[in-house]
């Protein structure tokens, strides 16, 4: 009883505090709306505009409420028309650069505004836990001080421009797989030290909206979780916009509401796919009104916050800032790519090495912009690496793909379908927008592994072989799509079967005109689809003419790619395909061999020793290609620095263990703790590939002089370190120097070998030097407390360590 009594004062105390931080006009505006009216901001419906946005309220015009219209945005806004394809957000995360995550936001928010959206669905705020996760590339990365640095600055540029920006998701969605029934189990500590302060930092910048996750926590849905959506997110932070779910997240009407989700979505918004409104109007007819009216009241708070109730200011003209979007888009790309490796100074390439330079890879001629799913972007513009190299540098190189994406439809005489010679319906020979099935054999002319490819066009297509479902094609989550389309614009799913000459086996084909949900209508134009193959003798030519074109070069520079999308995790972190294979009979023919890396999160490198150097440039966005072609010949330098471990392969990740990854019995157990990242290999002493923070530079730079120093403020213990960065090198470049705290001799509790505590982005000239001071507070100092259910200090001394990433750390100190 005493436990229930301290439930409903807490809850009463909120809504007190609630009613209290809502304006005059706020509660004057609840009291004007009608029922239907407050119910119609509470779920989604249908856009009479359709501008290929998310999600849509219709807002009540005769009391200056707008319609608003939301957009997924993590890398660049999301609707029919195209729109600025930033960097993918690891790579802002990879700048260090919290200026930089401010201009991100801005062109989203300016953007947004301009494509006549209101409410951007970014940033996405989890933490990098499992190193194959499908949308690692929409995170800050695996560390939370660093993501709570983004993560602030970027919703204050998002909103400083009239957008509501929404943190996501809200909690512990670390993972695709079984994303909408997984049940996180994560302890106090761990919650609160690892995967909940880049959401409070969010808060505190002002962020009008959450998202709440599709998964459990602790075995209650997020979006109906009381601990999540009060305790914490209302009652501790004093969160006083709204909660919205993620689309078809919500899983009840009163509990939900009760716990403190205030929209669902999308609502009607998507007709009669998914599941019936559990905010609609017959849903809502038996909750208390006291209920509904505090929805909409924080709906409307977080509108007056950023200006959508006043008189409207025109939107901008995407036109207008378009060039100054992808200026910024170009400048982080820069900022964030990564120099992993760099033997004998083999980069920057100078005027004589541009001269003799086989460019190689897929990727270089077809650039991996974006991720996939509603991260993906239409872009304003785009080229590929050999365009931007020629117009930078008057070089053209020789190219080879290396690889053969798009495969060859397989011919008749290794496939027998029932009604059909071939499977082959592309362009003009294209097929009425129905349904299809095609059934028989296929017959494989060789022994060795196939690339089996199932590419569509306006439809979606699945394939069986022996009974078994092997690709799914044009599906919007969970299929095997390629983001790279093929050359004449079909989707493309691959997988790789082994298989043995002359033994046929069953195969059958479907195809249906339409888009990737049910009942969705069928694009206009003829339905497209192929069955195509890469053969081993193909894949074994196309390496052979890969090898023939680095033998005659000075430079190799090989191109490669990994995919990350929303909806489905990566079996592996091995580059898909035939990649690394490749690469590898690239360096053994020239050891001056550079690999560029397009890629969402970290993939393995079984080929590094052999080549001279990497550069890792995620997914850069649309100015990609330029900015990758600036760095190589030298006009720009690499800033980034790694925001997530590299490990030397999968079995050394923290969540290696299936009780964490992918879990069992519906239950993923966050059982490693506060190790994640970083503090995992530093914990188990494992040698990572690459480790967090690491980065090379085309200078060199030296640390020295650390000093600490304790200081006694009104506000409690703080603890001041200062050293000197200097550039010893010949040319100007970025250092990222990190300051690290350890644990003490005797810690209370199992503590980090090091955590990141402070990170300072320098820009120097050669033989420049400067004094960087940062400044510790107690929070940075403590630890959680299950037992206190607070922040507790940490007694003692403990150890500060600086350096150019979590292992080279030269400079030792200790707080006093």
């Amino acid at each position: 009883m005493k436990n229930r009594f301290y439930l409903t004062a807490a809850l009463l105390g909120v809504l007190c505090a609630s009613a209290h931080a809502q304006s005059e006009r706020v509660q004057r505006l609840v009291g004007q709306l009608t029922q239907d009216e407050k119910i119609s901001l509470l779920s989604g419906s249908r856009d009479p505009k359709n501008l290929g946005q998310a999600g849509y309220l219709p807002g009540v015009p005769r009391l200056g409420i707008p319609e608003l219209r939301l957009t997924d945005g993590p890398a660049g806004v999301r609707v029919a028309h195209p729109a600025t394809a930033l960097p993918a957000p690891v790579a802002l995360a990879a700048s260090f650069s919290p200026t930089l995550a401010r201009r991100y936001g801005q062109v989203l928010g300016r953007e947004g505004r301009a494509l006549e959206q209101d409410i951007l669905l970014s940033p996405m705020t989890n933490i990098v836990r499992v190193p194959q996760a499908g949308r690692n590339f929409e995170t800050f990365g695996e560390d939370p001080l660093l993501a709570s640095k983004i993560v602030e600055e970027e919703i204050r540029g998002i909103q400083s421009e009239g957008l509501i920006a929404t943190i996501k998701h809200f909690a512990a969605n670390n993972f695709e797989r079984d994303r909408n029934t997984i049940d996180a189990i994560v302890d106090e500590r761990t919650l609160r030290e690892i995967y909940l302060p880049a959401f409070q930092a969010a808060i505190q910048a002002g962020a009008g909206s959450v998202m709440g996750s599709y998964n459990r926590l602790n075995g209650t849905f997020a979006c109906e979780n009381p601990f999540l959506l009060d305790t914490v997110l209302r009652q501790e932070w004093g969160f006083t916009g709204f909660v919205m779910s993620d689309w078809f997240a919500t899983h009840s009407t009163g509990p939900a509401l009760t716990a403190g989700l205030d929209m669902e979505m999308p609502g009607s918004g998507m007709g009669n796919f998914g599941p019936p409104s559990f905010f609609g109007a017959k849903a809502l007819a038996s909750v208390p009104a006291e209920q509904i009216d505090r929805a909409v009241a924080r709906i409307l708070t977080s509108l007056e916050a950023v200006g959508l109730l006043d008189k409207q200011k025109p939107r901008p003209s995407l036109e207008s800032i378009a060039e100054g979007d992808a200026k910024a888009a170009r400048e982080i790309a820069i900022a964030g790519s990564v120099l992993l490796k760099n033997e004998k100074n083999c980069l920057p390439l100078s005027k004589s090495d541009l001269q003799s330079v086989a460019v190689i890879g897929s990727a270089a001629k077809t650039p991996m912009i974006g991720g996939g799913g509603s991260a993906s972007v239409v872009p304003l513009r785009s080229e590929n690496f050999l365009t931007a190299l020629a117009r930078r540098t008057g070089s053209a190189a020789s190219y080879v793909s290396g690889t053969d994406l798009d495969g060859q439809p397989v011919p008749a005489s290794a496939l027998k379908l029932d009604g059909t010679e071939s499977l082959n319906f592309v362009g003009d020979k294209g097929l009425k927008p129905e349904k299809y099935t095609w059934s028989g054999t296929l017959t494989a002319p060789s022994d060795g592994t196939y690339a089996l490819k199932l590419q569509v066009k306006r439809g979606t297509a699945r394939l069986t072989l022996d009974g078994k479902p092997l690709i799914a094609t044009g599906m919007f989550f969970g299929g095997n799509d390629s983001l790279l389309p093929t050359n004449d614009g079909l989707k493309n799913g691959s997988v790789a079967v082994t298989l043995k000459a002359g033994e046929a086996h069953q195969v059958t084909i479907t195809a249906s005109a339409g888009g990737p949900f049910p009942g969705m209508p069928a694009p206009d134009g003829l339905l497209e689809v192929r069955l195509a193959w890469v053969t081993p003798e193909r894949r074994a030519e196309k390496i052979n003419e890969a090898v023939s074109a680095a033998k005659k070069a000075r430079t190799a520079l090989v191109f490669a790619y990994d995919e990350g999308t929303e909806g489905s995790d990566r079996e592996s972190l091995g580059l898909p395909g035939d990649q690394d294979a490749l690469i590898a009979a690239v360096a053994a023919a020239n050891p001056r061999t550079v690999v560029v890396l397009s890629t969402g999160s970290c993939v393995t490198m079984p080929w590094l020793s052999k080549v001279a150097a990497a550069l890792e440039t995620w997914f850069p966005g649309q100015e990609g290609a330029d900015a990758t072609a600036a760095m190589l010949s030298g006009e720009a330098e690499p800033g980034g620095r790694l925001p997530v471990t590299f490990p030397q392969r999968l079995e050394d990740a923290p969540t290696a263990p299936e009780a964490r990854y992918p879990g069992v019995g519906g239950k993923a157990v966050y059982s490693e703790g506060i190790f994640v990242g970083y503090r995992h290999y530093d914990q188990e002493k494992v040698r990572p590939l690459f480790p967090f923070g690491h980065g090379l530079s085309y200078t060199r730079f030296t640390l020295s002089g650390l000093k600490t120093e304790t200081l006694a403020t009104k506000a409690g213990r703080k603890t001041r370190i200062s050293f000197i960065v200097k550039n010893v090198g010949k040319r100007a470049g970025v250092a990222i120097p990190q300051v690290y705290l350890g644990a003490p001799d005797t810690p209370p509790v199992p503590m980090a070998t090091n955590a990141l505590v402070g990170f300072e982005r320098v820009s120097l000239e050669p033989g420049e030097s400067r004094t960087v001071t940062l400044t510790l507070g107690d929070s940075a100092l403590s630890y959680w407390s299950a037992e206190k259910h607070a922040w507790a200090a940490v007694p003692g001394s403990r150890p500060i360590r600086v350096g150019f990433s979590s292992r080279d750390l030269p400079l030792t100190g200790r707080t006093q």
